[in-house]
């Protein structure tokens, strides 16, 4: 199947780790060129060196971005924009939570999931969206996560935050189809990083890999109609088909990528 996505200029934020780094690495293969906006930008640079040993002839931009500062952002489309002459798909791919009981949170954990899972996205699409509109042109792919459609034990904030990713993206996606525009959401069930994987210093991992012991993960396996775990590559293969031209008249959907561990 040929995916059009050769030459595209992509945004992928929270590219330096774990699905945001197996995104990457599946849109270089696709001959794309890729901006990681990435909060630990050194992390960014590893995967950003990982692809030029790939040699598809994929460019790659490493951008230190704070994805909850407006500002920021901004400044990121307008530096990815100066270098690649455009922006044609957007990946909202970062993501942060601890599992723990909602009364158990403090405030400042509350206020980061949102800001991370909810307006970071809503940053990164009001920053490329008159560009994309001018262009009349442009995918935008949302990580969100089945506790968006179901409501998580443990995660209540983030389910909530990731539901609204879900509406906003339906939203938007009614708004601006007519400038041909699309809008897609990709939920992936629990996928944790490779022991042996280089992760960013922010990311939720390096808190979250006491909580999921080798026991927790087995009862978690037994919840997924497919009896596994998935894989960040899995997560990115269908990301990658929601953002391609082979998904041209797919729009307003939310695909859950999780072993059948919802069917909605």
């Amino acid at each position: 199947m040929e995916l059009g996505l050769k030459g595209k200029n992509v945004i992928v934020t929270g590219g330096g780790s774990n699905i945001g780094r197996a995104i990457v690495h599946a849109l270089a293969e696709e001959g794309s060129n890729i901006t990681i906006a990435e909060l630990a930008a050194s992390q960014g640079e590893t995967v950003a060196a990982e692809v030029a040993r790939m040699g598809t002839g994929s460019r790659v931009k490493v951008i230190q971005t704070d994805v909850t500062d407006l500002v920021q952002v901004e400044a990121m489309v307008e530096q990815s924009i100066a270098e690649f002459g455009s922006v044609d798909v957007l990946v909202n791919n970062v993501g942060w939570t601890i599992d723990r009981l909602f009364l158990d949170k403090p405030r400042t954990e509350h206020e980061k999931e949102v800001a991370v899972n909810l307006w970071s996205p809503i940053n990164c699409i009001h920053a490329v969206l008159p560009h994309m509109v001018e262009r009349q042109s442009g995918s935008i792919v949302s990580i969100s996560s089945d506790a968006g459609r179901m409501g998580e034990y443990r995660e209540a904030v983030y389910s909530a935050c990731k539901g609204g990713v879900i509406a906003l993206s339906k939203a938007i996606a009614r708004e601006t189809g007519r400038y041909g525009l699309r809008l897609n959401v990709v939920c992936p069930g629990l996928v944790v990083p490779p022991d042996e994987e280089e992760i960013s210093p922010e990311s939720m991992w390096n808190q979250m890999r006491d909580i999921f012991t080798d026991e927790v993960l087995e009862r978690v396996q037994r919840g997924y109609t497919l009896r596994r775990m998935g894989t960040a590559k899995e997560i990115a293969n269908a990301v990658v088909f929601l953002a391609s031209d082979a998904a041209s008249f797919v729009t307003g959907q939310t695909l859950s990528v999780s072993g059948g561990y919802t069917m909605m």
